[in-house]
């Protein structure tokens, strides 16, 4: 006799699914969901969902959040209204007026704004209990507030205290807290709180693993309209604040989102993405819209006696499985390396008879998918016009060496790349080089090297 499968069985195989659908391997998602669950309910992530959103991409924003929780996974989400309450002021005949780009309030604009906001609160939380997952309408008693200028601004507030109260009843019953950026006071006057500042000060309370804005561009973009896909600050911002297509709306994000980066743990970020993406972007190293960190300052040096060689020798080891040749630094004419001040990434640049070869790219696995390797790479590229280094074939870096590179060549086993190199004879030198480099890795099972060395990396 068959038995047929129970609707648990059905909604956790329909999960897998899904699950596997959307991530790039079974490594990557084991890895992001031991990370998460070691983590407190509370800290798992703040979404902030904007109300073009909610508008506009509704099914795809329930769809990404019911799946989180069915992983066991539970995200805190905070959610605006922006366009609905221009739709809604239009259509009331009042005239639409900012200070600052905050929404001037005034009483009568206050009975829209919370009716608005309380229709929306419940539109999310209807259609995530229709997609099976359970959620909690939260409208009011998180945000304790006062006026901010109450001339000028009328019934705006700016939060003066976070009670988690509501969101942890709703966590420990197992429901997405989903809350209206509304405020009061403590003589109970409602005020309207742009909802951008507030979630910067639920997550200064809650401090996060991940902040993620939900937008309909899926993420920051560049000049040509590209998504950036990760921003380091500590060694990217000034130089992107300086470019010249960083418009307005743009340059007020990013210093937002330095803000409040600066305020929060080290190991802290925030991703902007859309909704149909939120899982890539949470669950895979190469991620779907923009992650921006804090980030590491990268070190440069140009001699071993500059470096913390057992670190360093931890880091590589650790990122490529290997052993690293106990004589490794002593035999290694070392041109420059460019390591991240907490070593977990680094980059090591050798000079191979006039030309410059990467001999290792190593990234720790706690620090894929942070941008950190991409971060370093980019140092080092800004200040190595010409480049040849190797891989194994299958190695999953490979992509972006492809990227990164003006041309490749295959050999029995390795690929070899190169960028900035001008001629055949040049690239012919590097070719030959890399087919006869000795080894300077030792897999486990070995006692000698007995393979050529990589200048493989992970992912970064």
């Amino acid at each position: 006799m068959t038995i047929p499968p129970s609707a648990n069985d059905i909604q956790t195989r329909q999960t897998i699914v899904r699950l596997l659908s959307s991530m790039a391997s079974a490594k990557e998602i084991s890895q992001y969901l031991k990370r998460f669950s070691q983590l407190d309910a509370a800290r798992f992530a703040v979404v902030k969902v904007g109300g073009a959103v909610l508008r506009d991409d509704l099914d795809a924003l329930t769809s990404s959040l019911a799946f989180l929780q069915d992983v066991g996974l539970t995200p805190i989400v905070l959610h605006g209204a922006g366009p609905q309450l221009d739709d809604e002021f239009a259509a009331a005949g009042i005239e639409k007026q900012t200070v600052n780009g905050l929404r001037v309030t005034t009483p009568e604009a206050l009975a829209i704004v919370r009716r608005v906001f309380h229709a929306q609160n419940l539109r999310l939380v209807e259609a995530l209990q229709r997609g099976g997952a359970r959620a909690t309408s939260i409208v009011s008693g998180v945000f304790e507030a006062d006026f901010l200028d109450r001339d000028a601004l009328g019934l705006v507030g700016e939060v003066t205290r976070v009670d988690l109260a509501p969101i942890q009843a709703s966590l420990q019953a197992g429901s997405i807290p989903v809350i209206a950026s509304l405020g009061e006071t403590t003589g109970g006057q409602i005020l309207n709180v742009n909802a951008d500042f507030a979630a910067s000060e639920l997550v200064q309370v809650l401090q996060p693993y991940k902040i993620v804005f939900l937008t309909g561009t899926g993420g920051l973009l560049d000049d040509q309209g590209r998504i950036i896909d990760s921003i380091n600050l500590s060694t990217e911002y000034t130089d992107l604040m300086n470019q010249p297509w960083i418009n307005g709306g743009m340059r007020v994000k990013i210093q937002q989102v330095k803000d409040l980066l600066d305020k929060l743990p080290p190991s802290s970020s925030v991703s902007i993405t859309q909704p149909s993406e939120l899982a890539k972007e949470l669950f895979t190293h190469k991620g779907s819209g923009t992650l921006v960190r804090r980030g590491e300052r990268v070190l440069q040096a140009d001699r071993w006696e500059a470096l913390d060689l057992p670190r360093l020798r931890t880091l590589i080891e650790s990122a490529f499985g290997r052993r690293l040749a106990p004589d490794y630094f002593e035999r290694t004419r070392l041109l420059r390396a460019y390591v991240s001040e907490n070593y977990r990434a680094a980059v090591v640049l050798t000079d191979e008879d006039g030309y410059t070869y990467l001999d290792k790219f190593a990234v720790l696995d706690d620090a894929q998918g942070e941008g950190l390797g991409r971060a370093v790479w980019q140092v080092m590229c800004d200040q190595t016009p010409r480049l040849f280094w190797r891989s194994r074939h299958g190695n999953p870096v490979n992509a972006f060496y492809y990227a990164q590179s003006d041309g490749h060549c295959k050999q029995d086993q390795w690929k070899v790349f190169w960028y900035g190199l001008n001629n055949f004879d040049e690239i012919a030198h590097c070719v030959a080089h890399c087919a006869t480099r000795s080894a300077t890795l030792v897999d486990p099972a070995d006692d000698a090297v007995d393979a050529p060395a990589a200048a493989e990396g992970v992912a970064p």
